[in-house]
């Protein structure tokens, strides 16, 4: 806890207000639905409630202020003059307790966010062991097969299955399975529709591991696939490849984004890649940096990111594959090793 909160005293201009519970979390391990951190110069005051008090009292180098349910309230009470807060986080109302209870508020943006963007070597290792855990399952899934007859809900289902045998703490998102048509819309969610022969099947799941996310998307298909489903699956590929080969500390998120989708462009399915190149992955399976046309992110060493380019043909079917990798010198380290093969699972 300590190195990480000196590394924000040096960024902040007043006393900081935590509350995101992310970003609470990462600063003192507490994981809490109703905590807050104070920071400033000398010290670090931990506020929570009767439920979580016991573990905060262990918090090494807070001090803990025993808090109502009501956090807010207790904080409007306690604390005045001039107070940073997590703009992007807090809410108006309570914003408004504070200024009433006599803060000063000062709108503070991503302080806490610019630091979770790079990993430490023990964050690291949790989203290594995530990322394992979800090749495994995708092994797993690969090989029980038998797509054709199932419903996206059932597979899903089972995909979250494979997850928790090989020892995850939790999913870090529902399990998405979407086929045919479905599999058009990037976010749709698994439905009660039964997948079908010759169309694609695209599987996006992630689990946590000590509190910290993995993320991975393949595509598979149960049959023999259309001629511009089958392009587009290679022209897909192909994208992903150079977004990862354009992954190293100093490429802007735009920039990144550009490398994938202009493969894209260039093949004529420019119009089929409405969303952004990727994003960070951490406590929070979508977080800092992001990779995308309008990111002002500039990727440092250190960095974990998806780079999951997808080509998404309304009423036919859709492509995505997702890799979570490492920003470093050398080139990035691809955490999501299964098979990037067009694999056949009838």
């Amino acid at each position: 806890m300590n190195a990480r909160v000196e590394r924000l005293r040096a960024k902040l201009e007043e006393p900081l207000l935590v509350s995101d519970p992310a970003n609470v979390r990462y600063l003192s391990g507490l994981s809490s639905s109703n905590a807050a951190l104070l920071v400033d110069e000398e010290r670090v005051q931990l506020f929570t409630d009767f439920r979580y008090a016991e573990s905060a009292r262990t918090v090494e180098g807070a001090e803990f202020v025993d808090a109502k349910r009501d956090l807010f309230q207790t904080l409007s009470e306690l604390l005045s003059g001039p107070i940073g807060f997590e703009a992007s986080s807090l809410s108006f109302e309570r914003y408004s307790r504070l200024h009433a209870g006599g803060v000063e508020p000062v709108p503070r943006y991503g302080l806490v966010e610019e630091l979770r963007a790079v990993k430490d070597d023990e964050e690291l290792d949790a989203i290594r062991r995530a990322a394992d855990i979800a090749n495994i399952a995708f092994e797993r899934f690969a090989d029980e097969g038998g797509l054709v007859g199932r419903t996206e809900r059932d597979l899903a289902w089972r995909f979250e299955t494979f997850l928790h045998e090989a020892n995850a703490d939790g999913v870090s998102f529902p399990a998405s399975v979407a086929s045919g048509p479905n599999a058009a819309k990037p976010h749709t969610e698994p439905r009660d529709r039964r997948v079908e022969r010759g169309e694609t099947v695209i599987v996006d799941g992630g689990c946590m591991v000590d509190g910290y996310c993995s993320d991975c998307t393949r595509t598979f298909a149960t049959g023999q696939l259309p001629d511009e489903l089958t392009r587009a699956y290679e022209v897909c590929l192909d994208a992903q490849l150079s977004g990862l080969a354009a992954v190293q500390p100093g490429a802007s998120g735009p920039g990144v984004d550009a490398a994938a989708r202009d493969k894209i462009e260039m093949a004529g399915f420019g119009e089929a890649f409405g969303h952004g190149l990727g994003h960070g992955v951490g406590l929070l399976v979508h977080e800092d940096p992001r990779l995308a046309q309008e990111s002002r992110s500039i990727l440092a060493e250190g960095n974990v990111v998806t780079v999951e380019p997808g080509i998404y043909l309304s009423g036919l079917g859709g492509i995505r594959i997702e890799d979570l990798v490492v920003v470093r010198e050398d080139g990035p380290e691809i955490l999501t090793t299964f098979s990037k093969d067009l694999l056949t699972l009838d």
